[in-house]
C-alpha cells in the first residue's frame, strides 16, 4: 500500500476524541451498523411480504442482497485503493439508496427483488467503515474507534427488534422499507459531511474481470439451483446444471486466480494452514449464526392457519419482547469474550460457543411452540452467538500480518457471506417440504420448522468439528503489537 498525503493519524494531538473525531466515529458507526439494521427489519418484514404479493419465493428476498454483495466485494475492495476508499463508500451509499427506493415504491414483488439486488450494493461497506477507520484516526485511537465501531450491534440486538416492531405493526412491511430509505439517505449525509477521504492508496494494477465473475456467477448459479431444487426436482437435470454448472466456473475460477498477475484474492493466503482452517470454521459458525434466525422469524411471524400454517401469529412487537433477554445476553457475551480473548485459547471460546449454539437449536427443534420455550432456550443459543460474533474477527487477527489485515477481511467476509446465503437457502429448502401453497404464499408446518432449527444445529457442529483443524497460534495480546502472528 502506498500513501498519497500525509496521515492525520499521527499527527493529531490530545488524549481523547475531539468533537471533530467523535462526528466522524458516530458516522462511521451508523455507516457499519446499517447493515445489520437491514438484516434484522428485512428479516422481520418477510413473512409479511410473501403474504402481501402472494409469492413462494420470498427466500430470494434475503438472498438477493446477500449474493449482490458477496459479488461486488471483490470489486469494491479493489477500487478503494485505486480511487480512495470514501470516494467508493459514497458511491455504495447511493447505490443502496436507489436499490430502498426502488424496493420502497415496488407495487410487484419482482420489481421489490430488483431494488433488494441494487440495494446489495451497499453490503461491502462494511470492510471499508473498518479500513478507513485505521487511515484517518489517530494511532493512539484506531482500537477504541475499531471497538466502538464494532459494539454497535449490540444496539442493533437490543433496539432493533423494538424498532421492526414499531414499525411493523404501526405501519406495515411499507413502514419497514421506507425508514431503510431515510436511513440510508442519512448515512450519506454522514458520510459527506464528517468522513475525510482516506490518503491511502494501493498500487495501480490491472482489474481480474474474468476471475470476479466466474466466482460471482459461480456461486449465484448454484445457490439458484439448490433454491429450485424442491420446484425442479432434484434428479432433475435443470437442477444438476445450475448446481455443477456453479461449481465448476468456481473451479475455474481458482485456476485463474493461480494465473494472473494481479488476482481478486491471494489464494495464496489459504495455503497457510492457520489462515484457510480459521476462514472455514468462520464462515460456517458466523454464515449460520446470521442465518438461523430466519426460521425463528418466519416461525413468530407467520400466521396460524389449521392444516395450512403452524406459525404462532406473534406480532412483531411481541416477537421482540419475546427475544429481548437473549438480545442483551449475546451482548454481555460479547464484551466478556472479548476480554476472554486475553487471556484464554481463541479455539476452546469458540468451541464453547459452537457446542451451545448446536444445542440450543437442538432443543428448539422440539421446544418452540410457547413463549416459555422460545424465551429459555433462546438463551442458550444466545450464549453460543454472542461467542461466535465477538471471536471471529479476533481469529482473524491472530492469524494473519497487520499488513494483510485488509484482503483477509475481505476474503473471510466473502466466505462468510457465501455460508450465510448457502445455508439460508437450504433453510427454505427444507421449510418448503414440510409447506403449503394457498393462494399464491407459502405457508409452512410444524415438521418444516422442526428439521430448519436441526439443520442449523448441524452446521454449527460442523463448525465444531472444524475447530479442531486449526493449529495453535498467538493470543490476541500477543498479536497487538503490529508482528506476523503465524
Amino acid at each position: 500500500m502506498t500513501s498519497t498525503a500525509a496521515s492525520p493519524r499521527h499527527g493529531a494531538g490530545g488524549s481523547g476524541f475531539g468533537v471533530r473525531l467523535v462526528l466522524m466515529l458516530i458516522s462511521l458507526l451508523w455507516s457499519a451498523q446499517l447493515m445489520s439494521v437491514i438484516g434484522l427489519l428485512a428479516g422481520n418484514a418477510q413473512a409479511e411480504i410473501a403474504v402481501h404479493f402472494q409469492t413462494t419465493q420470498i427466500a430470494w428476498f434475503s438472498l438477493v442482497t446477500a449474493l449482490v454483495g458477496s459479488f461486488i466485494t471483490p470489486f469494491v475492495l479493489k477500487a478503494a485503493d485505486l480511487y480512495g476508499k470514501k470516494r467508493v463508500m459514497v458511491a455504495l451509499t447511493v447505490l443502496g439508496l436507489a436499490g430502498d427506493l426502488i424496493a420502497a415504491l415496488a407495487t410487484d414483488y419482482s420489481t421489490l427483488l430488483v431494488g433488494r439486488a441494487v440495494a446489495g450494493f451497499y453490503a461491502p461497506i462494511v470492510a471499508l467503515v473498518y479500513a478507513i477507520a485505521r487511515d484517518v484516526f489517530p494511532s493512539r485511537l484506531v482500537g477504541p474507534a475499531s471497538g466502538f465501531i464494532g459494539g454497535g450491534i449490540g444496539l442493533v440486538a437490543l433496539g432493533g427488534p423494538f424498532l421492526s416492531g414499531w414499525l411493523l405493526d404501526g405501519h406495515g412491511f411499507r413502514g419497514v422499507l421506507w425508514f431503510l430509505v431515510a436511513a440510508t439517505a442519512l448515512s450519506l449525509v454522514l458520510l459527506l459531511v464528517f468522513v475525510p477521504e482516506s490518503p491511502v492508496r494501493g498500487e495501480r494494477t490491472p482489474v481480474d474481470w474474468l476471475g470476479g465473475l466466474l466466482l460471482g456467477g459461480g456461486l449465484t448459479t448454484a445457490l439458484y439451483g439448490i433454491g429450485k431444487g424442491t420446484e425442479w426436482g432434484w434428479s432433475s437435470g435443470r437442477t444438476f446444471a445450475f448446481i455443477g454448472g456453479g461449481l465448476l466456473a468456481l473451479v475455474l475460477f481458482v485456476i485463474v486466480e493461480s494465473k494472473v498477475s494481479h488476482p481478486l484474492y491471494e489464494l495464496s493466503m489459504l495455503t497457510r494452514r492457520p489462515v484457510w482452517t480459521v476462514f472455514l470454521t468462520t464462515a460456517i459458525l458466523a454464515g449460520t449464526a446470521f442465518s438461523a434466525g430466519t426460521v425463528n422469524q418466519l416461525l413468530g411471524l407467520m400466521p396460524k392457519i389449521p392444516t395450512v400454517s403452524d406459525g404462532l401469529g406473534f406480532t412483531a412487537t411481541k416477537l421482540a419482547l419475546i427475544g429481548a433477554p437473549a438480545s442483551v445476553l449475546i451482548v454481555v457475551v460479547s464484551v466478556a469474550a472479548g476480554a476472554l480473548a486475553r487471556r484464554f485459547d481463541t479455539r476452546i471460546l469458540l468451541a464453547a460457543g459452537a457446542l451451545s449454539s448446536a444445542a440450543g437449536h437442538a432443543l428448539l427443534s422440539w421446544f418452540h411452540h410457547t413463549v416459555t420455550q422460545l424465551m429459555i432456550v433462546g438463551l442458550l443459543s444466545a450464549i453460543g452467538i454472542g461467542l461466535i460474533a465477538a471471536l471471529v474477527p479476533v481469529l482473524v487477527i491472530e492469524v494473519v500480518s497487520p499488513e494483510e489485515q485488509a484482503r483477509a477481511n475481505g476474503m473471510q467476509g466473502m466466505l462468510q457471506g457465501v455460508l450465510l446465503s448457502l445455508v439460508t437457502q437450504l433453510i427454505f429448502v427444507v421449510l418448503a417440504q414440510n409447506g403449503t401453497v394457498m393462494q399464491g404464499t407459502r405457508f409452512y408446518l410444524d415438521a418444516g420448522y422442526t428439521h430448519a432449527f436441526l439443520l442449523a444445529a448441524g452446521f454449527f457442529l460442523a463448525g465444531l468439528l472444524s475447530i479442531a483443524l486449526i493449529p495453535r497460534v498467538k493470543r490476541l495480546d500477543e498479536a497487538e503489537t503490529g508482528q506476523a502472528v503465524v
